[in-house]
């Protein structure tokens, strides 16, 4: 082919973004002017992507998954785009939220620090921080953090929202995190959170010891579908499992620490007396 540019896909995560969109076009025996029609894009375009002149953007990894028909699957050009938007976030995770942002009701387990979902800018400017300041990530990836997560707690008022379940060990209360005026702050989010009528969120005691299910965070979805998908992740890996023969048992032990965590109205009331510095 005339004037064909070879690529380098090691060359860098655009470089191979861009030779996997041409190797999917050419599979089918689509030219770039040819597939450009089908995403809403000009073939110059096409080209400057897959040769990396060009960054792909979330609509034209929207627009290239549903021609190869690879939307939601392994192949997804979304979620190679979140991954490389966001390749300091825990493999797995970026996948996770593609799924989180449709989900008609989300439960939440969280150990040691408050759940995203629920956090205040500054609360979570200090938490990402503070991995700047062990050296993992730097300040740039730590803002990119912080804006990936307003836009995940702004994707939650869409119409209707989903129904929010949140379980928190009584840890995510007592962290010291970004210093009093911060706490201050998040606990009366948790409050105002706590009044919403999707809200329902509890606290598993230090008293629930052995009886309490999970010890590592999880979050758990339910589609509009009512199919089933759950999210874990230890220090280094996070993993998205579809398989309902895995995630039904998930749900189980989630309903029964729901059961024996503080009720609505007692979690409440422990977050305002622990605000208020009484005992």
């Amino acid at each position: 082919m005339v004037n064909r540019k070879e690529l380098n896909p090691e060359s860098s995560p655009q470089a191979a973004y861009g030779a996997r969109i041409r190797r999917f076009r050419e599979a089918r025996g689509w030219s770039q002017d040819g597939f450009a029609p089908r995403i809403g894009y000009s073939g110059q375009h096409v080209s400057a992507v897959e040769t990396a002149r060009k960054s792909p953007t979330l609509r034209f990894s929207r627009r290239s998954d549903q021609a190869f028909g690879t939307t939601g699957t392994d192949d997804s050009f979304e979620r190679e785009w979140n991954e490389m938007r966001n390749g300091s976030l825990l493999e797995g995770f970026p996948e996770y939220v593609g799924y989180e942002g449709r989900a008609a009701e989300i439960r939440l387990f969280e150990v040691g620090l408050i759940p995203g979902l629920l956090q205040t800018p500054e609360y979570a400017r200090a938490v990402a921080y503070g991995h700047v300041e062990r050296g993992s990530i730097t300040y740039e990836q730590a803002d990119e953090r912080v804006a990936y997560l307003e836009q995940r707690q702004a994707a939650l008022l869409r119409t209707p929202p989903p129904m929010m379940f949140v379980v928190m060990d009584e840890s995510c209360l007592h962290q010291a995190v970004g210093g009093p005026a911060v706490m201050d702050a998040q606990l009366r989010r948790l409050e105002e959170m706590s009044a919403r009528p999707n809200w329902i969120i509890q606290v598993a005691p230090f008293s629930l010891g052995e009886r309490r299910a999970f010890y590592l965070p999880v979050y758990l979805l339910t589609m509009a579908d009512r199919s089933i998908i759950a999210y874990a992740e230890s220090q280094a890996q996070g993993y998205v499992e579809r398989e309902t023969s895995v995630v039904a048992p998930m749900f189980t032990a989630y309903h029964q620490m729901q059961g024996e965590a503080l009720s609505k109205a007692a979690t409440l009331a422990k977050i305002s007396q622990l605000r208020k510095g009484t005992p």
